[in-house]
């Protein structure tokens, strides 16, 4: 049952890293008449009704803490908690509210726990466009932001318990007491960890450690200004609310991928922000610029002709392809593979064989299956018997020098209706019979004339 060891968390400077959490008052909720004492005889877990009833009404304390100074920022809802109370609750919180209270700005972190309200769209939305880490503890790991927790305790002892004495009749009277006495003690009380009051370290912020908050009206409308998804062009280019922005810096970007592009609270028009996610899972925002038109309607970072050569950085499919060329090739460098590539050498040597899954796998002898004849009438071909000139030059093409034109009158003579094409082998052979007696022994030959 023991707890496991924890890690301590420090933070770089105040508006560093900002703490937010949730939590009902169990002692006060909001009648018609003000601020009542919830009794416990009429509100716990065995009459839920009663609970019911003043569903709407129980006070919501949202609290949020600067993790260096330990400065805390308090303000009550009402109903439940629900992403635009919470996203209203940081609105305020960072804006410049009062004279005696120094504590405003953006965060450049925000920790809080993995709640419905905290992980809604809409608060994230808000984070987004305005460049906050929001970083969500694990479930059951509230001591991950145990400052606020701590918190919560301290406005219960010192400011809620006054609440008894002196009950407050609207919300807005109980948030300005909450103003008041939040000032107090972020004035006075000394942190044990510093020795000094809250404001007074938090006045060592450095100027680029402060980002102002635009005003509450932009940072609402930033809250529902969802990301939109947007395909890099060859240009390495994203088209955005009616203008073209560059995204030639958002790392590891490629031609043809697509982006998450939203808004940029701190130059609206001229600039915008790409969304990432990076290996560890969380959200990373990187500032791509608007691309200018001059009055022809060119680019502004257009590369002049015959005056400048621009090229972008290598892509990572660029970088990739390279590495694959010089493995096919194996080669070491670019230039040696590029010249292994023009003489068309045979990719890694040779040594991979394309058809060796084919000629090593041994397929199955398969049994021979019994079959029935099929009788199939075959049709008779009938060839148009050829003309004397037409035969006389296929035959004369392979008699030679023993075709005559006394061989083409003794074809007529054969053939008066032309020469059927199934008897030209036979001619041939016909034709070719008197060279044969002429190369008979001459003793022969007398004999067959009668000894003449």
């Amino acid at each position: 049952l023991h707890d496991a060891p924890a890690v301590s968390l420090a933070s770089n400077h105040p508006n560093h890293v900002w703490q937010v959490d949730a939590s009902i008052s169990t002692q006060f909720y909001l009648a018609d008449d003000g601020a009542k004492v919830m009794d416990k005889a009429v509100f716990y877990d065995g009459k839920p009704a009663n609970l019911k009833k003043i569903e709407r009404q129980r006070l919501w304390r949202y609290v949020i803490t600067d993790h260096t100074s330990g400065t805390l920022y308090l303000e009550y809802v009402l109903g439940a908690e629900s992403a635009e109370n919470l996203s209203n609750v940081l609105i305020n919180a960072m804006q410049k509210r009062h004279e005696a209270d120094p504590f405003h700005g953006v965060p450049w972190m925000l920790m809080t726990d993995p709640g419905a309200a905290m992980t809604s769209s809409i608060f994230r939305n808000l984070c987004r466009a305005m460049s906050i880490n929001l970083i969500i503890n694990q479930v059951g790991n509230a001591r991950a932001k145990g400052q606020v927790e701590q918190a919560h305790n301290i406005v219960e002892r010192e400011f809620e318990s006054a609440l008894k004495f002196k009950a407050a009749q609207t919300l807005e009277q109980i948030n300005e007491w909450a103003g008041q006495w939040m000032r107090f003690f972020n004035a006075t009380s000394i942190h044990s960890r510093t020795q000094r009051t809250r404001y007074g370290v938090w006045q060592l912020i450095q100027a680029d450690q402060l980002r102002l908050a635009p005003s509450v009206a932009v940072c609402r409308e930033l809250a529902v200004s969802t990301p939109e998804e947007r395909k890099v062009s060859n240009l390495l280019q994203v088209s955005f609310r009616g203008a073209q922005f560059d995204v030639s810096t958002v790392p590891g970007v490629m031609v043809g991928e697509k982006l998450l592009i939203t808004r940029n609270c701190w130059r609206d028009q001229d600039s915008a922000i790409a969304v990432l996610v990076g290996e560890d899972g969380r959200e990373q925002y990187h500032v791509i610029e608007k691309i200018g038109i001059d009055q022809y309607g060119f680019a502004e970072t257009a590369a002049h002709i015959g005056e400048q050569y621009k090229s972008h950085a290598q892509t990572p499919a660029q970088v990739s392809r390279k590495v694959l060329e010089q493995i096919a090739t194996g080669t070491t460098n670019q230039a040696d593979a590029e010249s292994a590539r023009k003489s068309k050498k045979v990719p890694f040597g040779g040594l991979i064989d394309p058809h060796k899954h084919v000629t090593d796998t041994l397929l199955p002898a398969y049994m021979p299956r019994r079959g029935t004849s099929l009788n199939v009438n075959a049709p008779t071909v009938e060839l148009a018997p050829l003309s004397h000139v037409e035969a006389a030059k296929l035959l004369r093409a392979r008699l030679d020098n023993l075709w005559t034109p006394e061989t083409f009158s003794w074809l007529q003579q054969q053939y008066p209706q032309g020469v059927p094409q199934d008897q030209l082998e036979a001619i041939e052979a016909e034709l070719k019979r008197p060279a044969e007696v002429i190369r008979k022994p001459f003793s022969l030959v007398l004999a067959a004339v009668g000894g003449e």
